[in-house]
């Protein structure tokens, strides 16, 4: 499927508000409720569309510390990667877990209450894995940016 300026506009659209309506959608971009509808569905099928989500307010729920982790592993089998992966997804304090070039293997994305929530992670979760190598945490101050649109400009 090949996205036209339509497509990208109803994405850049949901990007921003996912619970808007198919006639508000349709309203602004200036087309009957049906096409509109019918384009959404086939971004959907076609996997332009993941899913949609409420974004939470961390702080409000009591998550007020992010902590950014850089962590390489022991081995670089499969096996290793694997295990791995599968493990930091039964950690619900992990939001992010990427796959990274660099001076590490990997790098984890984690919100939780306080320092102290994360000093207990460390301790209680991520050390008890046996094929960690090395660790290095960096605790966020404050946020410059966090978005979760992706630019679609000149696509």
């Amino acid at each position: 499927m090949r996205l036209d300026q339509i497509d990208l506009k109803i994405l850049k659209l949901l990007q921003t508000n996912s619970n808007r309506t198919t006639k508000s959608l349709a309203e602004e971009l200036q087309m009957s409720t049906t096409p509109v509808f019918e384009r959404i569905k086939k971004l959907e099928k076609e996997g332009y569309i993941d899913n949609y989500v409420a974004l939470l307010n961390a702080k409000k729920l009591g998550l007020k510390q992010t902590v950014f982790i850089g962590l390489t592993l022991q081995g670089h089998t499969r096996s290793y990667l694997e295990k791995f992966v599968k493990q930091i997804n039964e950690f619900p304090e992990v939001v992010e877990c990427h796959r990274i070039a660099g001076n590490f293997d990997y790098l984890l994305k984690l919100v939780v209450e306080d320092v102290e929530a994360y000093e207990k992670f460390i301790i209680t979760k991520l050390t008890l894995l046996p094929y960690l190598g090395s660790v290095q945490s960096y605790v966020a101050l404050s946020k410059g940016k966090q978005t979760h649109e992706l630019n679609l400009e000149g696509l």
